[in-house]
């Protein structure tokens, strides 16, 4: 892990009149932008119109998004466009990923045949979930199909390496190890170490494992995870020497794709604010909630922004690629800054990511830096916690109840973390089983996934959740603007004087208006480079910003062997 010398976050603001936003974030600043006005113009209406867009892209080209597809470059396209209409220069940053396809999967165990079917892509029967993992090897890795392979366990039940197996001999058998403490591919590696020719990893919580290898490696064996529930039955099993029967054939294939960044062009660039969304979908369906509902409401908080007047603090949008195939969009950006601009890495003041904020069986929830519910498997970076707050603050104030999710870097913030930047989130709920308790705060369904259509072809318009996203996107837009006005809780960076009270009169931007329409309302040509000239204690509101090109070096940069999905 790369070590940052990050600033000190304040631990006190100060006393003073709150003007708008977030307890604590900005209490004491020269508003740029007023939150409670960015949030009401960042609609549900106008993300449907962005969500509405890439379901026609992905109706038109075979039901997905994935990367490599065309339904990805067209969907690339359209972020493209609307940001250009904001004003915006979008700039493409190039990269390569691996990708698989399976052919053929069969698991036999404890009774129960699970086939794959190549045409639907579906495995049946559903119950109990068994999903190959992303990047497994195919069994004719280690020989061809296996049949009648007994069961092991290792002497801690995580088998993360040779002192986890124990000296426990695993030749020719099927390693059983559940999930936690470290990487699947680490687990993969440990048990071929002690002789196994391949894994079943079972679940620590309620739902189906659906876990990646990261990339292909050499060394690692065939891979597939299991219900927590089918891990504890296997395990209870192995006194009777349970068998398996196994077949995985499986392609990789090495493709071209992208992430698209852009910035504002006002605002301290030595003190930015960054928020990502992942792009791609999965290769089953056409990704509107993961992470269409990431991406659109991202969008269209960045047209409303380049509406609200220059800012304090610079604001830099990420929609990334990649991320259902190891997080490497994400990877790449960060690999990329630590090896060419470690300046500009420094320079983030905080990172937020949106993956998932409209699931039909919501919960409302935060990444839990501060681990007052989980306890975090990495090490969280100075002013995440703050950044958490930021978040639950806003919750707090508005009566909106909220969870905890784990901090534990299994979406595109994991880059930043593992690189000393802070960073939070939101996140409505993937495959996780919602609880009685859950349903008590949000309503919804005790038992069933929180998304019960995750990384399926029904992942489609009709799985949006209105009441969600409505509920998410108040929170994105006015924490946004709350930061692009002060960080100073999170790193101490101090925002100009208080002056004038902020405007609440920028205009609505209809998310499929014109570059030019859009332009009509912006500043006079030299009124930003005026801006930039005048005391820091002088408060400008416009009603247009002119933005500017991100200029990023390119580089292939393989995905991190720890990735790991949401």
């Amino acid at each position: 892990m790369k070590t940052r010398h990050r600033r000190l976050a304040a631990l006190s603001i100060g006393t003073g009149v709150m003007l708008a936003g977030v307890a604590g974030f900005g209490s004491q600043a020269a508003f740029a932008v007023d939150p409670a006005d960015l949030q009401s113009r960042v609609t549900v209406d106008g993300i449907m119109t962005h969500l509405q867009a890439l379901q026609d892209i992905a109706d038109v080209n075979g039901g997905t998004r994935a990367i490599g597809t065309p339904g990805y470059e067209a969907s690339g396209e359209y972020v493209e466009s609307v940001l250009q209409s904001a004003g915006y220069t979008p700039v493409r940053q190039d990269f390569q990923a691996t990708t698989q396809s399976l052919q053929a999967f069969s698991l036999a165990l404890l009774g129960t045949t699970s086939v794959l079917d190549p045409e639907t892509g579906v495995i049946a029967p559903e119950e109990p979930a068994r999903v190959p993992m992303e990047f497994t090897p195919g069994t004719v890795a280690v020989g061809g199909p296996i049949v009648g392979a007994s069961i092991v366990a290792p002497t801690t039940a995580t088998g993360c390496s040779a002192e986890e197996w124990g000296g426990v001999d695993a030749t020719a058998q099927v390693a059983i190890v559940s999930r936690g403490i470290c990487s699947f591919a680490e687990k993969s590696l440990a048990a071929a170490e002690a002789g196994a020719v391949a894994i079943l990893v079972y679940n620590n919580e309620d739902g189906p494992l659906n876990g990646t290898l990261g990339e292909p490696v050499e060394g690692l064996i065939p891979s597939v995870g299991l219900t927590q529930a089918e891990g504890a039955a296997v395990v209870a099993a192995l006194p009777t020497d349970p068998t398996v029967d196994l077949t995985i054939e499986e392609t990789t294939t090495t493709v071209d794709t992208f992430n698209i960044i852009a910035e504002t062009s006002t605002g301290r660039t030595d003190n930015t604010v960054m928020m990502g969304a992942h792009l791609d979908s999965v290769p089953e369906g056409p990704g509107i909630n993961d992470n269409g509902s990431g991406t659109a409401t991202i969008l269209e908080t960045a047209v409303q922004l380049a509406a609200s007047g220059p800012l304090n603090n610079q604001v830099r949008f990420a929609w990334w690629g990649a991320e259902e195939v190891g997080l490497v969009g994400s990877n790449h950006y960060v690999e990329d800054l630590v090896e060419n601009n470690p300046a500009e890495l420094d320079e983030i003041a905080t990172y937020l990511n949106f993956d998932m904020v409209a699931s039909p069986n919501y919960v409302i929830s935060v990444y839990d830096a501060n681990q007052s519910t989980f306890e975090a498997p990495v090490e969280v970076p100075a002013g995440s916690v703050e950044t958490e707050k930021a978040f639950t603050d806003y919750f707090d104030a508005s009566g909106q109840p909220w969870i905890d999710t784990a901090f534990d870097g299994r979406s595109d913030y994991d880059a930043f973390i593992a690189n000393g930047v802070a960073s939070s989130g939101l996140f409505t709920g993937a495959d996780e089983v919602k609880t009685p308790e859950q349903v008590a705060l949000f309503g919804g369904i005790a038992g069933e996934q929180q998304d019960q259509n995750y990384h399926q072809p029904s992942d489609d318009i009709a799985n949006i959740n209105t009441d969600a996203l409505g509920i998410m996107a108040g929170a994105i837009a006015s924490v946004t603007a709350s930061l692009a006005n002060d960080t100073s809780a999170i790193n101490g960076v101090q925002p100009p004087a208080p002056t004038t009270p902020p405007s609440t009169t920028a205009p609505v931007v209809d998310p499929a208006a014109t570059g030019p329409q859009l332009a009509a309302t912006g500043p006079a040509d030299g009124a930003l480079g005026a801006f930039g000239a005048l005391p820091l204690g002088v408060l400008i509101v416009a009603a247009g910003v002119a933005l500017t090109v991100v200029r990023l070096r390119s580089r292939v940069q393989p995905v991190r062997e720890d990735a790991s999905p949401k």
